[in-house]
């Protein structure tokens, strides 16, 4: 097997919960003001990056950036959270996934994979989708 071998697999220790919370918060923060720098430091700095958008698929660091360059918000980028779902597995791999709700818009899902890395937690993988229906 190629890579780390992760041994320590505690599920959900109470500091990386913490940790991780935080720079989701961040994230957070930074999406709602669109601060593409701090978007784009978050973001794992790879080709091996995914993110799955609404209205588009990209694969690699390289083009997240440059979406993001190019995005223009449509409007507020306001957002209120409901069941952040956080788990984390030893201290450098955690998972995120949240519903957001906007005005007049359905609900929306968010999941994404954070890696601890030299620099930080970074995201390696995200998915944004939009339900076409209210979900219970």
């Amino acid at each position: 097997m190629n890579g780390t071998v992760l041994t320590d697999m505690s599920v959900n220790l109470p500091e990386v919960v913490a940790e991780v919370v935080a720079v989701f918060d961040r994230y957070e923060t930074a999406l709602i003001a669109n601060d593409v720098a701090v978007l784009d430091e978050l973001f794992w700095d790879s080709a091996y990056t995914v993110r799955y958008g609404i209205a588009e698929i990209l694969y690699g660091a390289a083009a997240i950036r440059a979406w993001r360059q190019a995005f223009v918000p449509p409007g507020s980028m306001a957002r209120s959270l409901r069941h952040r779902v956080v788990t984390t597995f030893g201290q450098q791999f955690a998972t995120v996934d949240v519903e957001f709700l906007r005005d007049g818009q359905p609900v929306g899902r968010q999941s994404q994979t954070w890696v601890r890395f030299g620099v930080g937690w970074r995201v390696a993988s995200a998915h944004v989708s939009m339900l076409q229906v209210e979900s219970q």
